[in-house]
């Protein structure tokens, strides 16, 4: 039996730009410059904004690198998704005067030499990034929960774009792509296996977020002792799948 088809229509961002409040149009996009949150531990957040090619400036470890997309109708892997193009969050993070958030090594330093751009899950030269540098204050110590903590303030800063980003007119979407499940009786029956990391306190793997690439609701997969999951091709598409390392 075929599933319900995903549609995700494709907003193409050609100024992203600081203000006071998030706005969100069908080729820009503003982000407030400081980002409030209710995390005693973690210090004020200022928001810096990459236009293209502009990547020489020295950030703490990466810690990941998050599309921006939403669910306007329907769950994962179905119904309506929008997505923001050329532009990308990337979160990085350390302890004022102390370690840096990370497990198997730093990334800390100038972002043109530490993070390779035009790669699968990185930015491209030409896109915005919205850069968030979380510093937690010096008595913290590094542990899952502060790792986790930073993951979630980024989800919901990320998530007042969403919010707007839900609201666009479809019509002003530069592309669409349909997405259909079909099934081929008598074909051979083929999975995919993909292993993702569940190792410790920066090297985990969310499955089903309540957003696409989302952190709010998710699973991970350290807490289900790394049970094996099944996911449709377009749950994976949708983004039911978030890596955070």
């Amino acid at each position: 039996m075929n599933g319900e088809p995903l549609k995700i229509r494709v907003f193409h961002m050609q100024e992203v730009t600081l203000g006071r409040h998030v706005r969100v149009e069908a080729d820009k996009l503003v982000v407030p410059a400081v980002l409030d949150h209710e995390f005693p531990h973690i210090e004020p957040v200022n928001v810096q904004i990459l236009p293209p090619h502009v990547r020489d400036v020295q950030t703490n470890t990466i810690m990941d690198v998050i599309p921006i997309s939403t669910k306007v109708l329907g769950t994962i892997g179905s119904g309506i998704t929008h997505t923001l193009t050329g532009v990308c969050v990337v979160l990085c993070g350390a302890i004022r005067d102390g370690e840096q958030m990370h497990e198997f090594g730093s990334s800390e330093g100038n972002l043109r030499e530490t993070m390779k751009a035009n790669r699968a899950g990185t930015p491209k030269d030409t896109d915005y990034i919205i850069l968030l540098d979380v510093t937690a204050k010096r008595e913290c110590t590094l542990t899952r929960q502060l790792c986790m903590d930073m993951f979630s303030l980024a989800d919901t800063f990320i998530q007042t774009i969403r919010e707007q980003l839900k609201v666009l007119d479809g019509k002003e979407a530069a592309e669409t792509h349909v997405y259909e499940e079909q099934s081929h009786p008598g074909k051979p029956r083929v999975a995919l296996v993909r292993q993702v990391a569940g190792q410790g306190a920066m090297y985990d793997t969310m499955v089903f977020p309540k957003e696409p690439s989302g952190f709010a609701g998710g699973l991970s997969i350290i807490d289900m002792n790394n049970m094996p999951v099944l996911l449709t091709a377009n749950e994976f598409r949708d983004g039911a799948l978030r890596a955070m390392v």
